[in-house]
């Protein structure tokens, strides 16, 4: 406890580091995954070539992709834009299969409904599919953030600031108190993360709260009065 208060604020900086080289990729995962398993979607060759090579980009050991990114992209070993890509990749082998079986929990009667009344592919997407794919989807991205932030440690072993750098920095000095801090700090920063998209969940699915009012798929009629689906009951 005295170590970390006498370092504090090299302990905080590091956490900083740590935090936006696992948010960064995280979030990239989700842009690039989501319209990656539409396409799989559709299609099910695709959806198997999609899923088989998003396993197969999981097995790539972090340390050895951190090495050979920069020969790849160009860049220096110490840059940090190395460690975001390396992390983006395993976030979207892992967020496209959880992306897919989002998409694949909406109801399909509540989908066909929203055709009928006259949404077209693009705003069904948006306003049916993607909104209650999120229960799911969430789920997934919380295996993300814990991957990503443990897997971020490993950059420490090339240099680049992060909590990690409390590991080597303790082995080397033989100083088991800052490996433990090191530790601790990880496990803070995965628990904060966790709380975060959990209360994000919250206030992006209101309707899965117990005594909320079902959400509902609303599109004009001919008489210019919404006409409305409620969503999860598989009825327009």
């Amino acid at each position: 406890m005295e170590w970390f208060l006498a370092n504090s604020t090299q302990v905080f900086g590091l956490a900083g580091q740590h935090l936006v080289l696992a948010v960064i990729p995280m979030i990239l995962g989700v842009i690039i995954a989501i319209p990656l398993a539409q396409l799989a979607r559709q299609n099910r060759t695709l959806r198997s070539v999609v899923l088989t090579s998003s396993s197969l980009l999981y097995t790539i050991p972090s340390l050895a992709l951190f090495i050979i990114l920069p020969t790849i992209l160009n860049t220096r070993i110490l840059d940090p834009l190395n460690v975001i890509v390396g992390l983006t990749v395993y976030a979207v082998a892992l967020l496209v299969r959880a992306v897919l079986d989002a998409f694949d929990s909406v109801d399909e009667d509540l989908r066909q409904a929203a055709a009928a009344m006259g949404f077209k592919p693009l705003a069904r997407f948006l306003q049916i599919d993607l909104p209650l794919s999120f229960p799911v989807l969430f789920a997934g991205l919380r295996v993300v953030s814990v991957s990503n932030i443990s897997l971020v440690s490993v950059a420490a072993l090339l240099g680049i600031g992060n909590l990690g750098m409390l590991f080597t920095s303790g082995l080397q000095r033989d100083f088991v108190t800052e490996v433990m801090v090191g530790i601790i700090a990880i496990l803070v920063l995965a628990l904060i993360m966790d709380a975060l998209l959990v209360l994000l969940e919250r206030l992006l699915t209101p309707w899965t709260r117990a005594g909320a009012k079902p959400a509902t798929v609303a599109a004009p009629s001919e008489a210019g009065r919404p006409q409305e689906a409620v969503a999860g009951s598989g009825a327009a």
